[in-house]
């Protein structure tokens, strides 16, 4: 994974086994940041594997 990736949202909820109404609820609350270009959610690459760890330093 590259840190200037743009990733969909289908790839995040695959990357994070989540649905897709969860991962557009952690956009929505800011805890996983993301842009939109044109009518496209993309989510950066670095900002999901800083949404990982964080979650990884809540769970140690």
């Amino acid at each position: 994974m590259r840190d200037d990736e743009l990733l969909t949202v289908t790839e995040v909820m695959a990357r994070l086994r989540l649905g897709r109404s969860t991962v557009y609820d952690l956009i929505r609350t800011r805890r996983l940041p993301s842009v939109t270009i044109g009518r496209c959610r993309r989510i950066p690459a670095s900002a999901l594997g800083d949404f990982i760890a964080e979650q990884m330093e809540r769970a140690a």
